[in-house]
């Protein structure tokens, strides 16, 4: 398929107005960036969609559409994921992350955080304090690598083997994976249509409005909408930044005792940043406060996490009706893997990825970005832009899912790119944009979406971790 093919089936699968389509300005062809998969389109038909439904809800409260124009390449680069903070770009693997040989085949080793590491090295039977690389290398060989892998997921640890889609075809999460649609979007909860007031107003003041949800032709499609965003890694975050992109409000709320990654600085712009503990009671006041006024909720904690602290997607609907849940997932909600940790890298890997793009180089190869993360990102803000218009024209409340799974069988499913790794990628510099941020001198990839009326911009700089206060 072409892109516009690739975006019009997505706006499909939403079933969003066919008219709206014809707004979409799609350029480039893949490759654009080192793969034999069609990771350019991927980004370009993700990140157009996420654009064009905010536009589609400003148009559903009275705004005319306006174009959508997104170059593949600049949409390539920003997923990605680079940036510099005075001028240092930093190391985004630690030393002991990556692939190992096992006897009979590699495991992939996710280990940035200091708890996987350490329940990885000692499951191999090392001491953290004091191996090496090369000792973990050395003591990986002595095990099977489906064995490590289950090991692993039985200590709650993330790591996996590595596998041929035929392989991966064949598990039973393979075919559950299979048998989903891309993500879904369905009601749970009876609501009256939210109001979705303007920035600066008194929330009394918004219900009392005929007009809240309104607005006029130069504000930005997402003006007003509140998003709470409790994630930490990358697709949770890129949704959430693309929500801001459009005009949210958008609030990420971290627990003050759970570490960060630095792609942080890059995630967090235009987004405010809290810290709640949702393990005490005056957290869950500070985050039942911020539902009150919220529109979105986006969680992308290990499956069951947030729901076991009493926010689920009934819960929060209950607390607050008419909000759209997004929930994100590793390996889908279906099948035997639904509760296992994972991250983009070990998506990869269990699914074939790796093996299939270095088939010609005779090594494993990994994607040149991490586009199961980076698409999947742009799926939460399309599926919550798209919740919130049905909401609006409904009621009720709704719950988005999706997973890194199902955006890797969606890619598969975009074809194979001939001497695609023979690609140069591009000059990145071309859509640098530098400011100030929390973090110190931050300089990143611009959003890939122009926006023809209403530019896509980052209102707030990159703040900390709890650097704002958990209240609108």
């Amino acid at each position: 398929m072409t892109p516009s093919q690739t975006l019009a089936q997505l706006w499909r699968l939403a079933r969003l107005p066919e008219e709206a389509l014809a707004f979409a300005r799609l350029t480039g062809s893949d490759p654009v960036y080192p793969s034999t998969f069609a990771v350019g389109a991927a980004a370009q038909t993700t990140v157009a969609a996420a654009a064009l439904a905010a536009c589609e809800l400003g148009h559903e409260r009275g705004a005319p559409r306006q174009a959508v124009t997104v170059d593949m390449a600049h949409a390539a680069a920003e997923c990605t994921g680079w940036f510099a903070v005075d001028g240092r770009t930093p190391e985004l693997w630690d030393k002991f992350s990556g692939l190992y040989e096992a006897k009979d085949g590699w495991v992939r080793i996710h280990a940035n955080f200091l708890h996987h590491r350490e329940g990885a090295l000692r499951l191999l039977g090392l001491d953290p304090a004091t191996c090496e690389r090369k000792d973990a290398e050395a003591a990986m060989r002595a095990w099977k690598a489906v064995d490590f892998e289950t090991a692993a997921a039985e200590r709650g640890l993330v790591a996996t083997a590595m596998r041929t889609f035929e392989e991966w075809d064949a598990t039973a999460q393979g075919q559950a994976v299979a048998r989903a649609p891309l993500f879904t979007i369905d009601r749970i909860g009876d609501a009256p249509p939210l109001q979705l007031g303007h920035p600066g107003l008194d929330p009394g003041s918004m219900a009392a409005r005929p007009d809240g949800c309104r607005i006029e032709s130069g504000m930005t499609p997402l003006d007003g909408v509140r998003v709470v965003e409790l994630t930490r890694i990358l697709a949770g975050p890129v949704g959430g930044r693309a929500l801001a992109a459009y005009g949210a409000d958008v609030m990420l709320v971290n627990s003050p005792h759970l570490p960060n990654i630095e792609a942080i600085a890059d995630t967090s712009r235009g987004k405010r940043s809290c810290h709640i503990d949702l393990r005490g009671s005056d957290g869950k006041a500070a985050m039942d406060a911020l539902l009150e006024d919220a529109h979105v909720f986006i969680q992308g904690y290990r499956p069951g996490g947030i729901a076991s602290l009493g926010y689920g997607p009934d819960e929060v609907a209950a607390k607050r009706p008419g909000i759209v849940y997004v929930s994100l997932s590793a390996y889908g909600f279906e099948g035997p893997w639904a509760g296992r940790r994972g991250f983009d890298s070990l998506v990869q890997t269990a699914m074939g990825f790796n093996l299939a793009e270095g088939e010609s180089l005779g090594k494993p190869r990994p994607l040149p970005m991490q586009m199961l993360d980076e698409a999947t990102g742009y799926l939460i803000a399309f599926g919550a832009a798209t919740a919130l218009r049905r909401q609006q024209r409904e009621g009720g409340s709704w719950h988005v899912r999706v997973a890194l799974a199902q955006t890797g069988q969606w890619l598969r499913s975009l074809g194979r790119i001939e001497r695609g790794l023979d690609a140069k990628a591009p000059d990145r510099a071309q859509w640098h944009e530098t400011s100030a941020s929390g973090f110190g001198q931050l300089t990143a990839i611009r959003h890939s979406a122009q926006l023809s009326r209403t530019p896509a911009r980052y209102a707030r700089p990159s703040v900390p971790p709890g650097y704002s206060p958990p209240h609108w």
